[in-house]
């Protein structure tokens, strides 16, 4: 067992195997594999859509017991062509992950992912459950149209010096439906007068979400990010609208109405009351169709997923799945 830091997070370490794994349409996957190769099997599904893996996400694992696979998503992080929408729906990333699974020869694996990644893992596991061996979910994400829309029209006013930045940088008579603007002005090629607007509105985006995640709001003097990186943003972004703006392709049936057919492994939520980006309701919701599962409340971590708590409380239930099979009995406070 590899020593947890005082961070509550497992020393960082490298993988020891990467992959460029074809799919259909032109898509090429970025995979990685850390961690001990003869491990428990897990896969972790980043969020956004869009954002793209992290050597965080690998630190809640121990790498002593643990065969980590992560994998961009089509558009996302590594993955080629990033930022590309075309070909890139929920239903492509369901069948990339039966491609990987397959091809990494992993029968069954441990899937752990957060806020877009939650829903995806739940959305893998309706599609495929024989393919699960055990959910582990952070700040579950549900593509609903109310959910959406309170992140872009700040209804709840949690956090209004913020809110007026983020609406600055669309124009007024589009503010109504600031995610449709987005959307269009994140797209490529843009020529003229207008052509830093993708990268203008991709850092207003990280601004107003990152106010959110972390619960406490940004200096408006704060400095843009280089170049490199606001183009790494827009990729992002670009993709996480499309997405939102169809609800994730996860409305018809809605998303809950799905769990029915979830396998019965062992299952674990974990949520913050004080969320500002996915609701805690959400998690409530999908722990009442889930009748297996367990939601265990975290305070104070909002949607941030190196919070103190956060980190402890996911290095907690996975070690415990690594050393008994399951994620404990015992609720948090």
């Amino acid at each position: 067992m590899a020593p947890v830091l005082s961070t509550g997070l497992y020393p960082e370490t490298q993988p020891w195997r990467t992959h460029a794994i074809e799919v259909p349409h032109g898509h090429v996957l970025h995979v990685e594999e850390s961690g001990d190769p003869a491990g428990i099997c897990a896969v972790v599904l980043h969020g956004g859509p869009g954002s793209g893996t992290s050597p965080l996400l690998r630190r809640f694992f121990d790498p002593a017991r643990y065969r980590v696979i992560g994998i961009d998503q089509r558009g996302a992080g590594r993955s080629r062509p990033r930022g590309a929408t075309a070909n890139n729906r929920t239903e492509h990333l369901l069948d990339d992950l039966r491609l990987v699974r397959e091809r990494l020869e992993a029968p069954r694996w441990l899937v752990v992912g957060g806020s877009w990644g939650a829903t995806l893992a739940l959305a893998h596991a309706a599609f495929e459950p024989q393919a699960v061996a055990a959910l582990l979910l952070r700040a579950v994400f549900l593509p609903q149209a109310g959910d959406i829309e309170d992140f872009f029209q700040d209804t709840t006013a949690r956090a209004p010096d913020a809110w007026a930045r983020f609406a600055s940088a669309v124009p007024p008579d589009h503010r109504h439906d600031m995610l449709a603007y987005l959307a269009q002005g994140l797209q490529e090629p843009v020529t003229g007068s207008d052509a830093d607007l993708p990268r203008r509105l991709a850092f207003a985006w990280w601004q107003w979400e990152r106010t959110l995640a972390g619960g406490q709001p940004l200096s408006s003097a704060e400095p843009q990010p280089d170049r490199e990186t606001l183009d790494a943003l827009v990729d992002r972004y670009r993709v996480q609208s499309h997405y939102l703006l169809h609800r994730c392709w996860l409305d018809s049936p809605p998303l809950l109405d799905r769990l029915d057919v979830l396998p019965e492994v062992p299952t674990l939520l974990l949520h913050s009351r004080d969320d500002r980006i996915c609701r805690p309701e959400g998690a409530q919701a999908v722990h009442e169709r889930i009748a297996h599962s367990q939601l265990r409340w975290v305070n104070g971590a909002g949607h941030d997923p190196s919070h103190p708590a956060m980190a402890s409380a996911m290095v907690a239930a996975l070690d415990s799945y690594a050393a008994h099979g399951h994620f404990g009995s015992e609720p948090m406070p």
